[in-house]
Parts: structure tokens; sequence; C-alpha cells
């Protein structure tokens, strides 16, 4: 079992890593990822909003997001919203293929 306040701890840490590469900021500080929830089993949640409707990296942001929740230990499944996005449906979907 998970510390789930200690797990949501380090995901915001690695996250916090992730550069958008168009604004050299983090996705943590740029408030793209919000309402993250962690489970004592290891599951995370959280809801990526893109920072516009239009985003052109929208995609690469989130495969990135989510590769790098993946690669905590601890995390063992993710269910990501994608939000404000004109493919928010289809982004949804394909980035939750797989776990």
């Amino acid at each position: 079992m998970n510390d789930p306040a200690q797990l949501k701890e380090e995901i915001i840490a690695r996250l916090s890593q992730v550069i958008d590469p168009e604004t050299g900021a983090d996705v943590i500080r740029m408030r793209l990822v919000e309402d993250l929830l962690v489970t004592e089993d290891g599951q995370v949640s959280y809801t990526f909003r893109p920072s516009s409707p239009l985003c052109p990296i929208a995609v690469y942001l989130a495969v990135q997001i989510k590769q790098t929740v993946a690669a905590i230990p601890g995390v063992v499944k993710q269910q990501i919203l994608v939000r404000d996005y004109v493919q928010a449906e289809e982004l949804t979907e394909l980035i939750n293929l797989g776990g």
C-alpha cells in the first residue's frame, strides 16, 4: 500500500519537470494538470487542460504527462480527462488507451 499524500507530492514534483516547449514553463506552474487524486492502491486521476482550445502541442504534452506519471513507483493506473480543447473527447480516449 502507498501513502496517497506522499505519492501525490512525488507526482507533482515529477510533473514540475515536464516543460511546455512553447513557453519554457512546467505543466504544474502553468496549471495544465488539475484535480489530481491518488488512491492507496496507486490509481491516479487528473484533468489535463491544454493552454488553449487549439493548443498545437496538446497531444505531445498529454503523452509526456502520462509517461512521467507512469514512471513513478507506486502508480498502477491513470485516468486522464482532457478539458477545454477542441478535440478533448478524442484526446481523452487516445491518452487513456492501455490504462
